[in-house]
């Protein structure tokens, strides 16, 4: 069996064997009831600790990748553990790699270094919504979802793995929050600035309307409740003709079936099956999705290194 175990590495030498022994044992290079080096000769080989290689070899007889038989050594274990994780099936098409690379005759250094370069090349693969209102972030990213196909989430500006969440993302903030997600990104790090519709303009189409109709008003945002509250009486509607529902309540429902209609936004529409009619103000403009979809259609783009 070959082993690259180095001292030098962040990961520990007992990790390090523990997942070389697994991704042998998943590719086959290591059968079932093969007899494994001993703890002294790989201390010996790789001049460590006995305890560090032995530490390995029980962590391996725990999760049933290998077992002691006594007098005879460590063999590779007679059934593979079933279901191994994501990381490990990630872990072993990595391990293919380095070997493959390996046998080309490069030296580590140069894999490293090409490795390095190809993933700084790679496209990102979702959208993050840099939104400190979880809310507002709630339906922005509903409304999102339904106009790109990479996944879409959303983080604070504020949290503490905001770096590690930027890896591979596409950051997004509302121009409200332009200034404040500048300061928090590393410095001439690009997002994409989305605007939100006009409310006046949302409204516009269903207008006029009865001013004695019974209208609900529904959302988790209170902006949402208080902006539709204020335009539906600006338009003529009694101040007693509103039903408004905080969506993030329980049995915020009760009430809506005996409206005429129920002004929401995207997301809590889909928490309204089955009532009366649903009137649905989305909050980005459409000029801010256009550019949502182009941008994706240039990412899809085939890449030519």
């Amino acid at each position: 069996m070959r082993l690259w175990l180095s001292r030098g590495s962040e990961v520990s030498i007992r990790d390090q064997l523990v997942t070389q022994v697994v991704l042998s044992i998943l590719s086959g290079e290591l059968k079932r009831g093969q007899r494994l080096p001993s703890t002294r000769e790989l201390a010996r080989r790789f001049h460590v600790h006995p305890n560090t290689i032995s530490a390995g070899y029980r962590e391996l007889a725990r999760n049933h990748w290998v077992e002691f038989l006594k007098g005879s050594g460590i063999f590779v274990g007679k059934d593979k553990p079933e279901n191994p994780s994501r990381e490990m099936a990630l872990d072993q098409l990595i391990r293919s790699f380095f070997q493959a690379a390996r046998e080309t005759g490069a030296p580590l250094a140069s894999i490293r270094l090409r490795l390095r370069h190809w993933l700084e090349m790679q496209p990102p693969d979702h959208f993050l919504l840099l939104e400190p209102d979880a809310a507002l972030a709630q339906i922005l990213i509903s409304e999102i979802q339904t106009t790109v196909t990479l996944p879409v989430k959303g983080c604070d500006v504020s949290a503490q793995d905001l770096d590690a969440q930027l890896v591979g993302a596409i950051p997004l903030a509302l121009s409200m929050n332009e200034k404040t997600v500048r300061r928090a990104l590393p410095e001439n790090a690009e997002f994409l600035i989305l605007q939100l519709r006009s409310a006046a303009a949302s409204l516009a189409a269903h207008l006029p309307a009865p001013s004695t109709a019974l209208v609900g008003v529904a959302s988790s945002w209170p902006k949402f409740l208080k902006t539709a509250h204020t335009m539906l009486i600006a338009a003529g509607f009694p101040a007693e003709c509103l039903v408004l529902r905080d969506a993030s309540t329980t049995n915020w429902q009760r009430g809506l079936k005996q409206v005429a209609a129920i002004v929401c936004d995207t997301f809590t529409a889909r928490e309204l099956d089955g009532m009366p009619r649903v009137i649905t103000f989305p909050l980005l403009s459409e000029s801010s999705l256009q550019d949502l979809r182009r941008y994706e259609q240039f990412l899809s783009q085939p890449f030519i290194p």
